[in-house]
């Protein structure tokens, strides 16, 4: 997953009920595999003391960015999201590498 990403940023407040999203997500980009994907992916941590909802934040290789609401989208979906949006930049990618302008 961290391989299409060249940073990710987690904001929660940590008395939050509403962190569960932000802390698996932590937890899969903290994970050895993920990390060893791409070691030069920036995993940035915010600890916020406000009442502000936990979300975060992904910028992709091309630098395009989302930012998710993590007390409405499971871990797993935001997962999801970026392996598809990963996988087209792949794919656009091997068509320019190929002097193709794209899928018709």
């Amino acid at each position: 997953m961290l391989k299409f990403l060249s940073k990710v940023k987690i904001e929660f407040n940590a008395l939050d009920p509403r962190i569960a999203s932000c802390m698996e997500f932590l937890a899969q980009c903290n994970a050895r595999q993920a990390k060893e994907s791409n070691p030069a992916c920036q995993l940035l941590v915010k600890r916020r003391t406000d009442d502000e909802p936990p979300k975060i934040a992904v910028t992709f290789v091309n630098g395009v960015e989302e930012t998710f609401d993590a007390t409405s989208v499971s871990a797993q979906t935001i997962r999801t999201m970026i392996l598809e949006k990963g996988q087209l930049l792949e794919t656009e990618q091997m068509f320019r590498d190929a002097g193709s302008p794209g899928p018709l």
